[in-house]
């Protein structure tokens, strides 16, 4: 099921990332930035680091390495990467994820 319209109305995020691979959807705070990712196509999330990070899959299905650790990750799943811990991912189309970011300025917010 697609993230209801209200929530696909937010503004979206500025990642490195075609729009017809990816979509966001973002609330940000003072304390942190919460991204609603669809991906449209698959994609390879290249290993990075950055400050800690908790999600959970809504759909579909993630290769997740994280800390050298590959898993599976499927609807229902969560997972939390500490701060600078190297992650990189193997999504596959039709994944929505929802992220949470402690660096509320990881990504820009478009306006």
């Amino acid at each position: 099921m697609p993230y209801p319209d209200f929530i696909m109305s937010f503004p979206g995020i500025d990642v490195p990332f075609p729009e017809d691979v990816v979509q966001t959807a973002v609330v940000k705070s003072d304390d942190a930035l919460v991204v609603f990712f669809t991906f449209l196509k698959d994609m390879v999330l290249p290993m990075h680091s950055h400050g800690a990070q908790w999600g959970t899959v809504v759909e579909g299905e993630i290769e997740f390495t994280i800390g050298g650790e590959t898993r599976i990750y499927r609807a229902g799943d969560s997972y939390s990467i500490p701060a600078g811990v190297e992650h990189g991912a193997v999504i596959k189309a039709g994944a929505r994820v929802i992220d949470v970011f402690e660096e509320t300025d990881r990504y820009a917010v478009k306006r």
